[in-house]
């Protein structure tokens, strides 16, 4: 299969690609922040203790209640992931109706029934209420743990736990709660197949009974509703629900190092490097500088116009974009300040995140700064209380966090009278800078070198499971004799061997895909020496067309002709079609590379790297190094499920990431020197 797919892919996901466009430079003028008065929601507790929340809103004819268990976070220990599992098998059914009519009822009735370890949700139109909140109920306090159930959820849970172990964002999430909280700790604990297979089901069972209870729960009831007629439905459906005795669990305290550390996880096949700075705080739902963190944090990083975007992004062109991130907790908050970046530049923006939390912290915002922050929570603020749910759930927080019950009344007076000293001793007390992980997950021969030259900060090297480890090698010296062209004859003979590939003068191939939820078709047609088309449809139309004639070529998209310049031209003449390995032949045998957990050659020809298995000599990824006008950009492609047509072997299964797109294509045909006319390249 032709590496040129490589090409013809990266400038579908162009296409596709869409960029918003906004005024930066605008800012509407604050008025005055206006007296907000909130609904007061009816509230009520049955004897079992679960307390319930009613909020009447007659605009729609819905209603929909929430259920919230509240328990303080505890840890799994062997078993983690048991809570999971629990969450999976609540819905499939109860001692009273099946899995099957549960559901068909559920849809019969156009509502929505969904459960979770900590709690449930349900939402219908008026009529259907008090039926739905009695399905809902009935799952809540009667559901059927079957054996065989808890089997299949078993085996969904280790297949996603499998495929994340190539996920470079899931492994950076694991490994910084690990390392963040602490391996003890519930936050920082995590699943593995180790422990879903320690798990029975009667420790899901188990843990029903145990942690399932309504004398720490919520029940949120928010629509059209009448109040009296409410509570006596919920009475009826809950007050049977048994409560229990929740165990006392001590959470570990969580600690910032002692001075700021880059804590490293290798990813071999990571194509672009995941940062964050993080460190613990202590905040929590109206603490006396609450409001004050939640300004100095809008400035730093809380969206498109703030300082780390504007900086990364804008003004560097390192990422799709910049934040930052305070998090109030009654249990262990954190501060993370966070960029997905090119490996190339990872240690500059490591510098730049740096950079803006120390100064927004030992320099003083402007006062447009902080009026800007403050018109942005006014405007969001006023916007949410018109929602029936936001009443409900501020009655929620007051509650679940013993505050005034005037606190969100007081709300935009306390944002207002934040000052410019506030803002930077939450800045000061909240951004540890100095003392916080500055995790990174990347690819570490790409980028420790740089990262190394750059930064003074202690280095420290992680598994993808969060336990020390050594600096992983920058390279694996290349056996002697193994050369870029026995590399590429190698992978001619595993594919069918020169003869047959000799032999082939056209491919025809077919694939599906799918490119942002659209399906599309990727019809390619290669002739040799070098003659090649490559035409994208979807949804009745044609997307893009790709043609080279073996003398000039144009890409047409959405109608609209573009010819081949000069450089593109030469670059499609040098070609070898329908298979262009031949040429790479000519690059230099670069280094071995680890990819997918076996090992690579990795060949370099101009600006493309090509990998092929050592073992199996497969082609089996390249990556495309393209300009933008941000700056130079990895492509990547892996090419996997070698089938054989014709007694040759192709890639099957191409999947491509630009950045935060990933397109898959399944080939479904491939005809060998048929199907192919030269009329396909004018």
């Amino acid at each position: 299969m032709k590496t040129k797919i490589l090409s013809f892919v990266a400038i579908i996901a162009m296409t596709f690609a869409t960029n918003a466009q906004r005024d930066l430079n605008s800012q509407p003028k604050p008025g005055p922040a206006p007296k907000v008065k909130l609904g007061k929601p009816e509230k009520f507790k049955l004897s079992n203790g679960l307390q319930v929340i009613m909020v009447e809103n007659h605009k729609l004819p819905r209603v929909s209640a929430s259920l919230s268990i509240d328990n303080k976070p505890y840890f799994e220990g062997n078993k983690a992931g048991v809570s999971g599992l629990l969450g999976g098998l609540l819905g499939n059914g109860t001692t009273s109706i099946s899995k099957d009519d549960f559901n068909e009822k559920v849809d019969y009735l156009g509502a929505n029934v969904g459960f979770s370890s900590s709690g449930a949700f349900a939402s219908s139109l008026k009529k259907y209420f008090p039926e739905i909140l009695g399905l809902m109920a009935d799952g809540v306090k009667n559901p059927l743990f079957s054996k065989d159930e808890f089997d299949k959820e078993v085996e969904r849970t280790l297949e996603n736990l499998k495929n994340n172990e190539k996920n470079v964002t899931a492994i950076a999430r694991r490994v910084e709660s690990y390392l963040t909280y602490g391996k003890d700790h519930p936050f920082g604990e995590y699943t593995t197949p180790e422990t879903i297979k320690n798990i029975t089901l009667e420790d899901v069972k188990n843990n029903y009974n145990t942690y399932y209870r309504p004398n720490n729960a919520y029940l949120v009831v928010v629509g059209d509703i009448n109040p009296r007629e409410t509570k006596k439905l919920i009475k009826k459906l809950f007050s049977d629900w048994t409560k229990g005795t929740i165990p006392a669990y001590t959470m570990p305290k969580t600690t910032n190092p002692s001075k700021t550390e880059i804590n490293f996880i290798n990813m071999p096949n990571a194509v672009q490097s995941e940062i964050a700075v993080v460190n613990n705080v202590d905040l929590t739902l109206g603490d006396k500088d609450y409001y004050a963190g939640l300004l100095a944090n809008n400035i730093l990083g809380g969206g498109g116009t703030a300082r780390l975007f504007m900086n990364l992004r804008e003004d560097k062109g390192y990422t799709y974009g910049s934040y930052s991130r305070l998090s109030q907790s009654r249990y262990a908050g954190t501060f993370r300040a966070t960029a997905s970046v090119r490996n190339m530049v990872t240690d500059s923006a490591v510098v730049e995140l740096q950079k803006e939390i120390k100064k927004i912290r030992f320099e003083k915002v402007s006062a447009e700064e902080l009026k800007n922050a403050k018109a942005k929570y006014v405007g969001d603020f006023v916007m949410d209380v018109q929602k029936p749910r936001t009443v409900a759930n501020y009655a929620l927080n007051i509650a679940r966090y013993n505050l005034p019950e005037d606190f969100y009344e007081n709300y935009l007076e306390n944002i207002n009278s934040v000052t410019l000293e506030d803002l930077q001793n939450a800045a000061q007390k909240y951004f540890k800078g100095d003392k916080a992980r500055i995790f990174i997950t990347g690819k570490g021969i790409d980028v420790l070198t740089n990262l190394e030259k750059t930064t003074d900060y202690e280095i420290k090297y992680f598994d993808k499971k969060g336990n020390s480890t050594t600096k992983p090698e920058m390279n694996l010296p290349i056996p002697a004799g193994v050369t870029a062209a026995s590399v590429v004859n190698n992978y001619f003979k595993v594919i069918g061997g020169k003869d047959k590939l000799d032999n082939i003068k056209s491919v025809f191939t077919v694939a599906n895909g799918k490119v942002q939820g659209i399906d599309v078709v990727l019809t390619t047609k290669t002739a040799s020496p070098n003659k090649t088309s490559t035409v994208v449809t979807g949804m009745g139309q044609t997307f893009m067309k790709n043609i080279f004639d073996g003398e000039k070529g144009y890409t047409e998209q959405q109608g609209r002709r573009f010819d081949f310049n000069e450089k593109q031209t030469e670059e499609a003449k040098s070609n070898r079609t329908p298979f262009e390995d031949e040429i790479y032949k000519s690059g230099k045998l670069d280094r071995i590379e680890a990819v997918d957990g076996s090992n690579a050659y990795v060949l370099k020809y101009n600006d493309l790297e090509v990998f092929y298995d050592v073992k199996t000599g497969y082609k089996v990824k390249t990556i495309k190094t393209v300009k933008t006008p941000r700056g130079d950009q990895q492509i990547p492609t892996n090419f996997s499920d070698y089938k054989e047509v014709n007694g040759v072997k192709f890639p099957h299964k191409i999947i491509q990431k630009m950045g935060p797109m990933e397109l898959n294509f399944q080939v479904k045909e491939i005809k060998i020197n048929e199907g192919v006319t030269d009329a396909d390249f004018k």
